[in-house]
């Protein structure tokens, strides 16, 4: 059975490989990421990763089609990728000191069958020093990254506890989506 892979993240790609599976190909599909008002973080993430799903099945992929969507949201409020670096400060302050939420839908589908679901994690930033943020920025490492950090680089070092899954803040649920692969008898742990 092909895998697909509907992600062009080097984190998801890596995390598929931590779970074992080795062979998948990537098919990136180019979607509206725009939402109606009104939903909720978990809400955006699951419609999302359906859609990158679905976009993938309908350029013709047969396979197992694994697809994500993560954003960050502080109070409810989804921070997405920072414009410019302006951007990136604001969010970075704005989380300093907080704990804020990170959620990953994860869609698996397959011929007519899809499975949707999303993982929350909360995430506890430290204090920030102005000084520390504009440090952070200069790396480059925030400005592809929802909420303008990456907790398996050096926005590790901004981060003083999180509860729940690591990998979710990383980009992909590996715990959920083992759940949802073995409901499609892909069973990881068993040979």
């Amino acid at each position: 059975m092909d895998i697909i892979l509907a992600s062009n993240s080097p984190r998801r790609r890596e995390l598929l490989g931590q779970m074992g599976i080795k062979e998948f190909k990537i098919i990136a599909p180019d979607v509206d990421e725009s939402v109606e008002d009104g939903l909720s973080p978990a809400e955006i993430v699951e419609q999302l990763s359906l859609r990158k799903a679905r976009a993938v099945q309908a350029l013709g992929a047969d396979g197992l089609i694994i697809a994500a969507d993560t954003v960050v949201a502080l109070d409810g409020k989804v921070l997405g990728k920072p414009r410019d670096g302006a951007d990136a400060f604001a969010m970075l302050s704005s989380l300093s000191g907080r704990e804020h939420h990170v959620y990953t839908g994860v869609t698996v589908l397959q011929r007519g069958r899809a499975v949707t679901e999303h993982e929350e994690t909360a995430v506890v930033f430290r204090a920030l020093e102005p000084d520390e943020i504009r440090g952070y920025i200069a790396t480059g490492e925030p400005m592809d990254k929802a909420g303008a950090y990456g907790i398996q680089g050096l926005g590790a070092l901004l981060v003083s506890g999180i509860r729940g899954d690591y990998c979710n803040v990383v980009g992909l649920p590996v715990f959920r989506l083992g759940g949802i692969l073995k409901r499609f008898g892909v069973d990881l742990l068993r040979l």
